[in-house]
């Protein structure tokens, strides 16, 4: 009777030590998913910037701040010590890295040279020594150094959306820095600066001119970047902020899309976001849903992506406040002018400030083609503009390209809806629909 006992207390304890170790693994399970849910709040949906290892360089304190001395010590960089060879490699693969900040000031010798400044931060040249190579020419995006939270999350969105691309139009991230007293970005250089440059100040020396057949190219290439970011991606990515000043060119003028700080990641099954906090984007290219209590989807790009088409048109900034002896009072909001000339089918107009006294049938077509998929991009309504890949159908097809037949700048005017109702041939044509 009593080994039965003791048999019926042993068993008793063996299921209890059982039952308590599924308890402390669902428990530690529940922990673990609450911690992670948190992490992932806390950095707007993005898990926190990954630990990689640092690269070893020599320090960099006693570097000159300017002058010969920072090209020297930006040339001295070239020829430094083979200890970052692993960090190098780990460049050349396409790994981006976690540097410090004392690797930062030493590629960039300093901060030497500033190459522009944008809205959260300044961009200086650099370079990142490589073994049996010569140095990679690079663009270090530093950030002010009191960040808030949302310049945070920005810059966690940075991290994480370009960190998930690769495509032969967006601009290479090599690596970032996430140290206490730093925060910065470190980007492919691209050695003819960004599409501004040469559409608005080429006179004053800024960039080249560029002929309309290139800045076709360029806007095909940039339609491109912004297709893959919606539709091929294993996740939708919004940029937010397209225009002609995050769009980089190459040594050949190839585009490459930048600057996504403002981007953020969506599930592809939700074809909304909720935006809180006020506008995003800048003014003039922003999308109008984003200035109001609206939802926000990925057509907001396409809208931004219109207005940089009308820039690259007009060449000029698409509004001019006051007269100039070039442009009369209706010409100060580009878009809307264009829109005018177009309905009253003053092509030749349109084409002689595209082409800048370039001739040719074609590329007078090109401008038409150009002018239309523009009008279709800002419509008012989200769902009456097409979809990237659309738009990228449109510039590369040889069919001609109906202009929409209301304004899409109708809701402006005080005597008109803001809504307009549209026939469903006009709404359908180019499959707006994502």
């Amino acid at each position: 009777m009593a080994s039965e006992t003791r048999g019926g207390d042993i068993a008793i304890a063996i299921v209890s030590v059982i039952i308590g170790g599924i308890v402390v693994i669902v428990v530690s399970v529940l922990i673990y998913k609450c911690c992670k849910l948190r992490m992932m709040r806390k950095y707007g949906g993005l898990p926190p910037p990954p630990v990689l290892p640092l690269v070893e360089t020599r320090t960099a304190a006693a570097l000159p701040t300017s002058g010969n001395g920072g090209t020297a010590a930006m040339a001295s960089v070239k020829h430094s010590s083979t200890s970052s060879s692993y960090g190098a490699v780990d460049v050349v693969k396409n790994r981006p890295l976690r540097f410090s900040s004392l690797q930062l000031q030493e590629f960039t010798g300093n901060y030497a040279e500033k190459l522009g400044a944008g809205g959260f931060g300044v961009v200086y040249r650099g370079q990142i020594p490589l073994p049996d190579h010569d140095s990679l020419p690079v663009a270090v995006k530093v950030l002010g150094s009191e960040m808030g939270r949302r310049a945070e999350e920005q810059f966690m969105a940075e991290i994480g959306t370009i960190g998930r691309t690769s495509h032969v139009s967006l601009v290479r991230l090599y690596g970032f820095c996430f140290d206490a007293d730093l925060k910065a970005l470190v980007y492919e250089f691209m050695p003819n600066g960004s599409l501004d440059r040469h559409l608005f100040f080429h006179d004053a020396g800024g960039g080249d001119k560029l002929g309309f057949d290139k800045l076709y190219d360029v806007a095909v290439g940039t339609a491109k970047a912004i297709r893959y970011l919606h539709d091929e991606c294993e996740r939708r990515i919004i940029h937010y902020d397209i225009k002609p000043g995050n769009v980089l060119l190459d040594e050949a003028f190839r585009p490459k899309v930048a600057d996504f700080g403002l981007a953020r990641l969506c599930e592809r099954e939700r074809t909304h976001m909720t935006m809180t906090g006020g506008g995003r984007g800048t003014p003039g290219y922003a999308a109008p849903e984003l200035w109001m209590a609206a939802p926000a989807t990925h057509k907001c790009d396409v809208y931004s992506y219109g207005m940089l088409l009308f820039e690259i048109l007009g060449r000029r900034r698409n509004y001019v406040d006051g007269e100039s002896k070039d442009e009369s009072a209706d010409e100060r909001w580009y878009p809307q002018w264009a829109w005018r000339r177009l309905e009253r089918g003053e092509t030749e107009v349109l084409a002689a400030r595209a082409l800048a006294g370039e001739a040719g049938k074609e590329g007078r077509k090109k401008v038409e083609r150009m002018c239309s998929v523009a009008l279709w991009c800002v419509q008012y309504r989200p769902e009456d503009r097409p979809s990237m890949s659309g738009v990228v159908r449109m510039l590369e097809g040889d069919e001609d390209v109906a202009a929409p037949a209301v304004s899409p700048f109708a809701h402006l005017d005080s005597d008109q809806l803001v809504s307009q109702t549209f026939t469903a041939g006009t709404t359908t044509t180019f499959g707006s629909a994502a």
